[in-house]
């Protein structure tokens, strides 16, 4: 467990973060000031159930971090150089994820409400 002092637009917070029993660092907050701590990063989302976890050769991947809004497409679906797959909801601004390249959707590996880093896997091609 390591303890940090960090500053976010002049409030000062008191940051506490310990390894998780997975690797990945959790954190808990507590504010030194009485202001309201800032939010916590979003997870990286998990498989959705079901998902085939990467059964494509073709990566559709995040642009920004945010939650997924809506699948356009699902196992199966036909798609062409553009068509939106995925779309994420970003800072109240939807965004849709396209696929860059003609093929047939092999998995989706995000579930609706799902938040995502930049750059995670949302779902394939072949």
């Amino acid at each position: 467990m390591k303890n940090y002092t960090i500053t976010v637009n002049g409030n000062v917070y008191d940051v506490v973060v310990e390894e998780g029993t997975s690797g990945a660092p959790v954190a808990a907050k507590a504010p030194a000031a009485p202001k309201a701590a800032p939010k916590a990063a979003p997870a990286a989302a998990a498989p959705a159930p079901g998902a085939a976890g990467g059964a494509g050769s073709i990566k559709i991947e995040a642009g920004a971090a945010g939650k997924v809004f809506k699948l356009e497409k699902k196992v199966g679906d036909a798609v062409k150089k553009g068509d939106a797959v995925v779309i994420i909801e970003a800072m109240k601004m939807e965004i849709p994820v396209v696929a860059p390249e003609d093929g047939t959707v092999a998995s989706v590996d995000v579930a609706v409400g799902d938040a995502v880093e930049a750059g995670a896997v949302l779902a394939t091609l072949n």
